[in-house]
């Protein structure tokens, strides 16, 4: 038995297991037509999904002008008239300062460019 009379069999079953029983010629015709979708037929399916390598942690380099700087400016905050440690934070480590004054808050972020492309 080829390929094609198996199929036209197991049509003629199947339809006849669902309550809907089929002609041979009905199954020959429904059978030509999935052997010739199979043929012209690209299935785009989508792969089993794979893990995803772990990320290396992002390393942040700080230059020590920039430390320096950072500690000068919440040195000299800590100087000013009005202004006591507890009206100063430190947001983010040499990066970003917050300073209260009465009602209003300030930010002071350092951020440090890069030298342009040549």
């Amino acid at each position: 038995m080829d390929k094609f009379e198996k199929l036209v069999n197991e049509i003629m079953k199947e339809c006849a297991d669902d309550g809907e029983p089929v002609t041979r010629a009905e199954a020959e015709e429904m059978a030509k037509m999935e052997l010739g979708a199979k043929v012209n037929c690209k299935r785009y399916e989508q792969s089993t999904p794979t893990k995803k390598k772990a990320q290396k942690p992002r390393e942040i380099k700080v230059s020590e002008e920039k430390k320096e700087l950072f500690l000068s400016i919440l040195h000299n905050l800590d100087q000013c008239k009005g202004l006591s440690l507890a009206n100063v934070q430190v947001l983010k480590e040499n990066k970003l300062i917050s300073v209260q004054i009465g009602n209003k808050t300030f930010e002071i972020n350092i951020v440090e460019k890069r030298p342009p492309k040549k």
